[in-house]
């Protein structure tokens, strides 16, 4: 019988309006990846912003951590799984063409599949 597969999940939701909540859901994403540990982070309300090409870039940097493009880098270069809430991006006008390569939509429905499939869920 094959050993289940460890999985969090972190709902992301800042941006620049908190730099370092923003960066926590990476911050231990990543290190849960570096634990073979599988890791969704979901973005919702102002959080979508990051995942829009560009917005990491000049993000405020989040005190105490690393600058959040770094942390979206290493997280998406692991093999992380962002998603990105469709209502939240379109309140925000923001197209699916205008997100980062490697994050995907989802909505609600979905998101409370995977969270009750998850072992773990944070929240920031």
């Amino acid at each position: 019988m094959a050993e289940k597969e460890e999985r969090i999940m972190y709902f992301c939701t800042h941006a620049n309006d908190n730099a370092e909540k923003a960066a926590m859901p990476f911050v231990m994403a990543n290190a849960a990846l570096a634990m073979d540990v599988k890791a969704t982070v979901v973005l919702q309300g102002e959080a979508v912003y990051i995942a829009m090409k560009g917005f990491v870039d000049t993000m405020v940097a989040p005190g105490g951590f690393p600058p959040l493009k770094k942390l979206l880098t290493d997280f998406l270069e692991l093999g992380g799984d962002l998603r990105v809430c469709v209502p939240c991006i379109q309140e925000r006008h923001i197209k699916e063409s205008d997100l980062v390569e490697g994050s995907k939509t989802t909505a609600a429905g979905q998101l409370n599949v995977d969270a009750l499939e998850a072992d773990a869920v944070f929240v920031y």
